[in-house]
């Protein structure tokens, strides 16, 4: 997307992949890939799972939103410094007004506490989440998040234990754990919570159609995918490295055209 939306403005622009399934040091190698990256010229890098937080040590500056987050998906290299910014919840709060827009908001679970999560409970609060039921299979850090949301957003996200207790009596489900990405198969709920009155909301876009997203369609319920984060986050990205504002309805045709490759 970066490249072909660069490309129609008229400039060259490189993205590259650094993957840190072949990098035999893996996350451990986070300072070096980003010292090189600076070195190199770069204007900035787009981090992803597992390293969202991680890389909280390795910038010197934060975004307001990235701040208040505990989490960065997007650095910018700008004059001298490296400014950890977080463009993952706007991108799920755009894609969340525009493909689940009149959903009630009363009561939300979500599953997943990590760098996406951070961004999903940050959007769904913004959005008017009244109550945002929190689930990890690391309790502390549902605990964590809950915490750095309620600095914000006082009395309105709990860390809950177990799903099961909490789906019942909620509007909608929101996903943000790995589960569902060609490593991580599986459901992160057992699919029979799953009633046809929930909304339910995905933040992994490879594939498109996850477990959860299957069970739920045939269950009924609306239903969104990851795409449109991928989306928005790369349009607020690219206006951050480049200054200039992206067509986003291009960037969904060269993401459309990557997915279905």
């Amino acid at each position: 997307m970066h490249e072909r939306e660069a490309a129609a403005h008229g400039w060259l622009c490189r993205y590259e992949l650094l993957d840190l399934d072949r990098i035999p040091a893996g996350a451990a190698a986070l300072p070096s890939l980003i010292d090189r990256a600076e070195r190199d010229g770069f204007a900035g890098l787009n981090i992803t799972h597992p390293c969202k937080e991680a890389v909280l040590q390795f910038v010197t500056q934060l975004s307001d939103d990235a701040r208040k987050l505990g989490a960065v998906n997007t650095i910018v290299f700008r004059e001298g410094a490296r400014v950890g910014c977080n463009t993952d919840w706007w991108g799920f709060r755009e894609s969340f007004s525009r493909g689940l827009g009149g959903v009630s908001l009363s009561r939300v679970v979500q599953c997943g506490a990590g760098g996406a999560g951070a961004a999903t409970a940050y959007a769904a609060l913004r959005l008017g989440a009244a109550r945002l039921d929190i689930v990890d299979v690391i309790h502390a850090r549902a605990e964590a998040l809950a915490e750095r949301m309620n600095a914000v957003f006082p009395g309105r996200a709990f860390a809950c234990v177990d799903p099961a207790a909490m789906l019942p009596t909620a509007d909608g489900v929101i996903h943000a754990t790995p589960t569902g990405m060609a490593p991580h198969p599986g459901l992160p709920v057992d699919g029979d919570l799953i009633d046809r009155r929930l909304w339910v909301a995905e933040v992994v876009y490879f594939p498109l159609e996850t477990e959860l997203l299957r069970v739920a369609r045939q269950r009924g319920c609306r239903t969104l995918d990851g795409s449109g984060m991928a989306l928005w986050q790369a349009v607020e990205a690219f206006r951050l490295f480049t200054g200039a504002a992206p067509d986003p309805d291009r960037m969904r045709a060269f993401f459309d055209e990557a997915a279905n490759a």
